[in-house]
């Protein structure tokens, strides 16, 4: 059932479902709460209460927010877990990967734990070399660079087929068309185009004030990153020495947690064990 937390400057939805220590699920810009419909079930079923989140402008969240940064919406988590009663776990995809080490850093009392998926946590070089000779990054990078400069439905959907390479989940097609018939909705694609053009100096500035255990997971094929596992190496480095780890997903490209969600659930569950006791 979606329930709703006005926050200042909108609306936020969400849902919530077992009960446990908490975890809050954030998905990434462009996409909704339903891209953690393979994790909910799992979550929750090993004793953890999950709070699914649209971001602003996503899903059933309200639209015409005045900004659309990692900031913003690291606000709107702690605002989530404040209403919920936290300390929570954050799981963060792409965008609101960033968004998790700004409210860890932030609210140390609120956030025991972070999960990256994919993120966009630091600002990372742009390599010419790389772009002009690694044709997966580079067909990456033009469409998102399409979606930003166009805010298209159609171009974020050719970037999704894309960022699901090789395996699919069996409800691909399903999902997919669900996913973009709520992104043509008015104001939708505009909010998800003004987070693609937010840069993650907000995140990068965040990296080494964290507290709190962090569990970075990045796929073998993720066309966002020339190479992903040196993105991810580079994040954890970025971090107070001891609080971070690194799990590679082979196989999977930007959204490990719906191509295998076995394997992402797998690692995060022995996360959660070491770190909230449940």
């Amino acid at each position: 059932m979606t329930e709703f937390l006005d926050v200042e400057g909108g609306r936020i939805a969400y849902e919530v479902t077992g009960d446990g220590p908490l975890v809050v699920l954030a998905h990434g810009m462009g996409d909704n709460r339903n891209a953690y419909r393979f994790l909910i079930p799992v979550l929750t079923e090993a004793g953890y209460r999950v709070a699914a989140t649209d971001l602003r402008g996503h899903g059933e969240s309200s639209t015409g927010w005045s900004s659309y940064t990692r900031a913003d919406t690291a606000a709107d988590l702690l605002a989530l877990i404040r209403h919920l009663g936290g300390p929570a776990v954050i799981v963060g995809h792409s965008f609101a990967g960033g968004s998790a080490t700004i409210a860890a850093a932030q609210a140390p009392e609120l956030v025991s734990a972070i999960v990256e998926v994919s993120p966009f946590t630091r600002v990372a070089p742009i390599s010419i070399a790389a772009f002009l000779t690694n044709r997966r990054y580079r067909r990456g990078g033009l469409r998102l660079m399409g979606v930003a400069l166009t805010g298209s439905v159609g171009v974020w959907a050719s970037y999704l087929s894309l960022a699901f390479p090789g395996r699919k989940p069996a409800d691909y097609a399903e999902a997919i068309a669900a996913l973009l018939a709520n992104l043509r909705e008015p104001g939708r694609m505009a909010a998800a185009r003004k987070m693609g053009m937010a840069k993650p100096a907000d995140a990068a500035a965040a990296l080494g004030s964290i507290r709190c255990p962090a569990l970075v997971f990045m796929g073998t094929l993720d066309s966002d990153w020339p190479d992903p596992q040196a993105e991810g190496d580079a994040i954890i480095a970025e971090m107070p020495a001891g609080l971070g780890r690194l799990v590679m997903i082979d196989g999977a490209g930007h959204y490990a947690h719906t191509q295998f969600p076995d394997q992402v659930a797998a690692a995060l569950l022995t996360f959660l064990k070491e770190h909230t006791g449940a």
